[in-house]
């Protein structure tokens, strides 16, 4: 069999790399295409999981994404027709999505994210299967143009699956001082076409930075002018760091995770971390994990500040029932790539 895979974003990175080394043990030809976005680029070179770079990533404007992604189906079908798939594998790539169906290439695709309504849109007529956690609702993809019966849930979250990764070999020493309690904060994602583009992350830095100036104020950013601008806003009260370093190497040194809600919030979370959500994009994955007292929710910088506050006092007895709870809510869990398998069977694509 060969299988082709479209990798466009971190978390696709670390939710495909095993379910791709699993199938090239088992013989299969595999394909892995991505595009120029340094967040992915710099992921894969440290975790050392091979792409191949088509297009690029569209920018933070309508206009700047139509046509990235206009050029990166041009570009993307003679690289397919060359490799020959027999499946096409994504999370909900509309390019993917587009390439594969002009191809007559079965496509079975991934999300966590019901609420990326433009997305969905654009992709779920066009795909035979759609997987999703079991939290979602068939009827949220269904309702997009799929029968509800094409759409299969698994139980599990994603990010479990991102949260038992081990750390990527030959970790870079990261850039805190080691005596020192460490906060790391991920902003939100600003130019996803689910978002509004606003940075409701600055208020949890600001809060954060005030109220502990003697801890690691840490800043995960997700794009250069979010560096600049980051820097420009807290100098030397925060560091701030790209994807330089696995995500699975911060959260092993962190002693409080605080992120937007996302992938990166759950992994937190479910790696037993004790993590505070800021809801930057409400979602069902993190009301899910608030519901299972996995992480707290808060929305003001009050809030964030007294939580965290309340963490760090609570220091190994608060990290050792966070690792407890999470361990257990990750043993109850499957591994998604055998929904992949059971259904690409299904189609007469076994894996």
């Amino acid at each position: 069999m060969r299988v082709w895979f479209d990798i466009i974003t971190p978390k696709e990175v670390t939710f495909f790399e095993p379910m791709v080394r699993r199938l090239r043990k088992r013989g299969h030809r595999v394909l892995c295409t991505s595009r120029s976005y340094r967040e992915v680029s710099v992921l894969a070179k440290v975790r050392r999981f091979s792409t191949v770079q088509i297009g690029r990533h569209g920018g933070d404007t309508l206009s700047g994404k139509l046509v990235a992604s206009a050029r990166r189906i041009k570009e993307l079908v003679p690289a397919a027709s060359r490799f020959g798939p027999d499946l096409a594998v994504s999370f909900c790539t509309p390019d993917a999505a587009f390439a594969a169906h002009g191809l007559c290439v079965d496509h079975i695709a991934f999300t966590d994210t019901p609420h990326s309504h433009k997305v969905l849109r654009l992709t779920v007529p066009l795909v035979r299967k759609i997987l999703v956690p079991w939290i979602v609702p068939r009827a949220a993809i269904a309702r997009h143009g799929i029968p509800r019966a094409d759409v299969v849930q698994y139980r599990s979250i994603d990010g479990a699956i991102t949260a038992k990764r081990p750390a990527a070999r030959g970790r870079r020493r990261l850039p805190i001082d080691p005596s020192k309690r460490t906060i790391l904060i991920r902003p939100t994602e600003t130019q996803a076409s689910y978002t509004d583009g606003s940075n409701v992350a600055d208020g949890a830095i600001r809060a954060l930075a005030g109220a502990f100036p003697s801890e690691n104020i840490l800043v995960l950013s997700r794009y250069a002018e979010q560096t600049r601008r980051i820097r420009g806003l807290f100098g030397r009260a925060v560091t701030v760091t790209g994807m330089a370093y696995d995500g699975r190497h911060l959260l092993d040194n962190c002693d409080v995770f605080v992120g937007s809600g996302g992938t990166m919030t759950s992994e937190a979370a479910l790696s037993g971390v004790p993590t505070v959500s800021y809801n930057g994009v409400p979602n069902i994955g993190e009301r899910y994990l608030v519901g299972r007292r996995l992480m707290s929710r808060e929305t003001t910088e009050r809030g964030i500040r007294r939580r965290v506050a309340r963490i760090l006092a609570a220091g190994g007895a608060g990290k050792r029932a966070a690792v407890a709870r999470a361990s257990r809510e990750v043993a109850s869990m499957v591994d998604p790539f055998d929904c992949l398998a059971r259904v690409a069977a299904s189609i007469g694509r076994p894996l």
